[in-house]
């Protein structure tokens, strides 16, 4: 086997004779493979099959060569307003596709439209194979007779709500300006994708079925299939449920066209942000040419990991910017490549520009050195292998096979740009980038058009085809044990896949900062891989590109962490490195420094977020300023208490909470515990044990019920509405009831919230509810960002759902019914990868949950009642006793705001301080 060679590469690099050196490393292309099987139907459609066997699931990709380029001049947005559309219902199935895709366990379930492509994946359990190939045939050639005027109205609303929510971000407005900067009128690329407001309102019924009968066709279609499958098998199923589709009229495909840009243009707009962003694009190549692949590499060379010449500079080392940013965006017929800097307040953007410029002038006349060529190259092969892992969704082996065979018409191309990457020189570097970085040039290709034809049909389309067989899901055993110095270890082991994960959970948190100071444990956790005794902060990511892994360290409420991702054939190397983060941190001054500083400036990030805003003041209000959980919810602190934090403040939290004894190390990978136990006891057996406090968790001191704590954002064009209270531990209900309570008034997409908002009103793009996860008393919280002029009749919407939800319109049988099957039926899908089931263990060790939890976890939703759910329901949503948080533009929806019965309105800031009196008094007497 191919990828066998590979693993030998890397495990002789990594355990052979010396230390790690990039140039004893290389990556082939040739031992890469990705088996597959392709067949074409008689009407043009292209199939692909590809066996894995690792899960009982199987991932089903459609992609259509259909795209925004392929709209007209009045049209923007259509493309992607029609993939909306899609899943609306076609003739023979006439029911929202995501409630269909539901009620049968579909896990990564989506649909997506970019200037070239528009695409529909799922990943399912097998037994739904046939179900999802009828519904998906169903779309593609039954569509036009179940869509009506109202799907069209209601899906314009939902995109345009979509749109509004993209502008409402900080630099929300970007691409805009990018897309009519790069691109001359009339050019395919010179519109967004998602369009402008005045032509998604002027889009008809017959702009549909035009747009439908124009490039929905059989032979304008890519069908990729991956799992546990046999490949005949599938085949003769796509025969039966695609072979009478129409191929469709024949697509012209639009020639290769970079625009010739010689000079410098200039554009400034204003956004409201907290930083300055300098910006550079360039038009490069179309996607998948050799430079296409060389501006990839260069773009790492440039700002990917602590040692990239961008980020190490102003980033790292100057410290005059957040961020720094390249990528090459490739698109079909042209590219761009991107790069730029968040330029920190108090300094010169027009400093930052020249020196950005200087920067990159320095490549293009002298290219990359080796060592980064060859460091960069192999994190880009480690990343294509890591995704391998996957069979469906974005980067998995179905959308590599169905991404190229659309594009390039050969499933295999991919090998074709992994052989880019692996022959690209320091040389070949240096001269795309002083060619395109200058100027680009232009290539027509054209080819004959086939001949199609159809397979007469035997399909009964009146009803859907019967569930297969179900293969049950077995989450694997878990064994524990304990090393000498009292460190827990769980392993989950799994055979047959290449990554290794390994998670330290401490139990300490952004609670901790209780005995400290808010930001404490944030900024710990962040300085923890930032050098060592041995090696400073970029040579410990150096050595965790050439090992091909990744390591994180952060916390949540409950936990800190420290997270590797590596691939087997590394492992011991990268357990030493692990152990050497965990065990020797130095906390350098200038890294504290430096970091203290990005989390001041996140800080200021996060308070012109209007999702961030509110959730940093949201426990504030909830548990009260001398609770555990009192600080804000992102773990961040406050500007004023990071920035009196101290180098001894970090390594009194290290010695303070990262210990042995309260720690517990997860494993999950191919490697047995008689394996592993002895590596850990070597590289983490000399940790000392130490006295670990206890966190009291006092009563919360919740302020108010039914107050508004309004935070104003001028020029908003929604309001983000967070609404709840808190509700008992973990554990003092039925969780699975509660799941299950959650899912039907606000956790999935069919849930009551968001059919409300989104598919009934059209004021949002999506909402819901859920309770956080946290050991102690939880928030249980209804979201909601809604256009500007219905902020009010939303709240009014949300305060009648969770009334209703518990009087007048409890759950019904139905709904739980299709929240259980949907929760059964994707479990096959939920443990992929060996990543998702870490963290349902470490989801396990926080709760307290007994190691056959999964195991009867299938057995306990089947065996949810109504009044299961409805005793859950009654217990925990409380209408009475919700507290309002609201960001939005006070001046447009205070008037109606004050009409809606609030006890209160507090105007307060982003940290949570009221900057008024109370904006309406009232008697203090609370009157049924």
């Amino acid at each position: 086997m191919k990828m066998k060679k590979l693993f030998c590469l890397l495990w002789l690099t990594a355990f052979g004779v010396g230390a790690i050196h990039a140039q004893d490393f290389q990556f082939k292309a040739d031992d890469i493979d990705i088996p597959y099987k392709k067949y074409t139907l008689k009407n043009g459609l292209t199939l692909l099959v590809h066996e894995d066997h690792k899960a009982p699931i199987v991932a089903v990709n459609v992609w259509y060569h259909v795209g925004s380029k392929n709209e007209k001049p009045g049209k923007s947005g259509f493309a992607h307003l029609f993939e909306h559309l899609m899943f609306n219902g076609s003739e023979n199935y006439n029911t929202d596709y995501f409630q269909a895709l539901g009620s049968i366990g579909a896990t990564d379930l989506n649909g997506t439209t970019n200037n070239d492509r528009t695409n529909y994946f799922q990943n399912i359990p097998v037994s739904a194979l046939d179900q999802v190939l009828f519904l998906e045939s169903d779309r593609m050639g039954h569509l036009l007779g179940a869509i009506d005027q109202e799907r069209l109205d209601e899906q314009r609303g939902v995109v345009q709500n979509e749109k509004r929510q993209g502008e409402n971000n900080p630099y929300g407005k970007q691409w805009d300006y990018l897309t009519r900067a790069m691109y001359p009128k009339g050019h395919p690329y010179s519109w967004t994708v998602i369009g402008e407001m005045e032509d998604l309102n002027a889009a008809s019924l017959e702009d549909v079925q035009q747009w439908f009968k124009s490039y929905y066709g059989a032979a304008n279609a890519v069908v990729a299939v991956a799992g546990d499958i046999n490949p005949e098998e599938v085949y003769e199923k796509v025969v039966k449920y695609f072979g009478d589709i129409p191929s469709g009229p024949t697509v012209e495909r639009q020639e290769v066209n970079i625009p010739n840009k010689i000079n410098d243009s200039y554009q400034v707009y204003e956004d409201r942000v907290p930083e300055t962003r300098v910006l550079f694009a360039w038009n490069t190549p179309q996607y998948g040419a050799r430079e296409d692949l060389h501006f990839d590499l260069i773009s790492a060379i440039l700002t990917s990991g602590k040692n990239s010449r961008l980020y190490k500079k102003f980033v790292y080392e100057d410290q005059s910017a957040s961020s720094a940013v390249t990528f090459q965006s490739s698109s079909e017929i042209a590219s761009e490549f991107i790069a730029y800097l968040n330029v920190k307040q108090g300094e010169d953007p027009i400093k930052l520009e020249q020196e950005l410029w200087a920067e990159i002038s320095k490549f293009i006349e002298e290219g990359p050195t080796e060592a980064e060529l060859k460091r960069v190259k192999a994190a880009y092969f480690a990343n294509f292998i890591k995704g391998l892992e996957r069979i469906g969704g974005f980067g998995g082996v179905s959308d590599i096979l169905a991404s190229n065979q659309t594009y390039h018409g050969d499933a295999s191309y991919y090998k074709t740009q992994l052989k880019f990457v692996e022959d690209a020189t320091a040389e070949d570097l240096k001269n795309t980038a002083k060619k395109w970085l200058s100027k680009g040039k232009h290539i027509l290709v054209c080819k004959p058009f086939p001949e199609y034809a159809i397979e007469p049909s035997s399909v009964d389309r009146s009803k859907l085809p019967e569930l297969g067989p179900q293969k049950s899901s077995k989450f694997p055993e878990l064994q524990r044990t304990s090393l000498s110095n009292g460190l827990k270890v769980v392993l989950a082991q799994r055979a047959g896949v290449s990554t290794v994960i390994m998670n330290l959970v401490a139990d300490a948190g952004y609670k901790t900062d209780y005995l400290s100071s808010p930001g404490t444990a944030e900024l710990t956790m962040n300085l923890m891989d930032e050098g060592t005794k041995d090696k400073t902060s970029l040579q410990i990511n150096e050595q965790l590109q050439l090992l091909g892994a990744s390591l994180s360290t952060f916390s949540d409420q409950d936990q800190s962490n420290v997270y590797m991702s590596t691939l087997k054939p590394s492992f011991d190397a990268s357990l030493n490195l692990f152990a050497d983060v965990v065990l020797n941190p130095e906390f350098p001054q200038e890294e504290f420094d430096r970091l203290k500083n990005e989390q001041i400036n996140d800080i200021k990030q996060e308070k012109s977020q209007p999702v961030s805003m509110a959730l940093r003041v949201m426990n504030k209000y909830l548990y009260g300023d001398d609770h555990p959980y009192g600080s804000p919810y992102t773990g961040t602190g406050y500007e004023e208490t990071v920035a009196q934090l101290t180098r001894d403040d970090i390594t009194k939290f290290y010695n303070t909470w990262m210990r042995p004894n309260n720690s517990t190390l997860i494993v999950t990978g191919d490697i047995s515990m008689n394996e592993l136990k002895p590596k850990l006891e070597k590289a983490l057996g000399k940790w000392k044990k130490g006295e670990v406090p206890q966190i009291v968790f006092k009563a919360p001191k919740t302020y108010t019920k039914n107050t508004l704590y309004l935070m104003n954002r001028p020029e908003s064009q929604q309001s983000v509405i967070i609404a709840g209270h808190l509700t008992d531990k973990y554990g003092a209900v039925s969780e699975v009831a509660l799941e299950q309570m959650v899912n039907i008034l606000g956790g999935d997409f069919n849930s009551r919230i968001n059919m409300n908002l989104r598919e009934d009103k059209h004021w949002s793009y999506g909402a819901g509810g859920f309770v956080l996860g946290s050991k102690e008393e939880r928030p249980f919280i209804l979201y909601a960002p809604v256009q500007t002029d219905k902020t009010a009749e939303s709240v009014t919407e949300l305060r009648k759902e969770i009334t209703d939800f518990i009087s007048s319109r409890p759950p019904t049988q139905e709904e739980l019914d299709r929240v259980k099957s949907n929760q059964i039926l994707k479990l096959p899908g939920q443990w992929e990868t060996n990543s998702s089931l870490n963290s349902s263990v470490r989801s396990m060790l926080r709760y307290g949950l007994p190691d056959d939890y999964y195991d009867t976890y299938d057995q306990s939703v089947r065996n949810l009642s109504l009044e299961d759910i409805k005793g859950v329901g009654n217990a925990v949503v409380k209408p009475e006793e919700v507290n309002w948080f609201m960001v939005g533009d006070r001046a447009k929806i205070i008037s109606k705001l004050d009409a809606l019965g609030f006890d209160e309105i507090i105007e307060i800031d982003a940290d949570g301080n009221p900057v008024v009196p109370a904006m309406r008094e009232q008697d203090t007497d609370i009157k049924n």
